[in-house]
């Protein structure tokens, strides 16, 4: 069984920081990526970051995050970070941490329970 476990959420002001770990843990074989999904009250769930767990990690980002958050691994934690720079209003939302990995068989998409955000004055 995986489990992913999200971790720092919470309410920050407009222009403060965050930092979100997310450790996956449990029959792990192998990870392929990690990463953020977030979603936003009547809002569909969008990607925030991915990296992936091969070499030095490739990562994505989605435009609206682009140069303040930034993400990054510890492999040897199975753990994602997402560091949540200037933050905005327009971050609030439930992050999901996700992760694409090998627990049995084949490769398989897991998803963290979530862990809110708040960006409010």
């Amino acid at each position: 069984q995986v489990q992913l476990v999200e971790s720092g959420g919470g309410l920050v002001q407009p222009g403060g920081s965050l930092r979100l770990s997310c450790a996956a843990s449990g029959s792990i074989f192998s990870i392929y990526a990690m990463g953020w999904y977030r979603q936003a009250p009547g809002k569909q769930r969008e990607l925030v970051a991915t990296i992936t767990w091969g070499g030095s990690g490739s990562t994505n980002y989605a435009d609206s995050v682009k140069g303040r958050f930034t993400i990054s691994r510890d492999n040897a934690k199975n753990t994602v970070l997402l560091q949540m720079n200037s933050l905005k209003p327009e971050d609030t939302a439930v992050y999901y941490c996700y992760a694409d990995l090998t627990s049995d068989w084949y490769p398989k998409d897991y998803w963290g329970q979530g862990t809110q955000v708040t960006v409010s004055s």
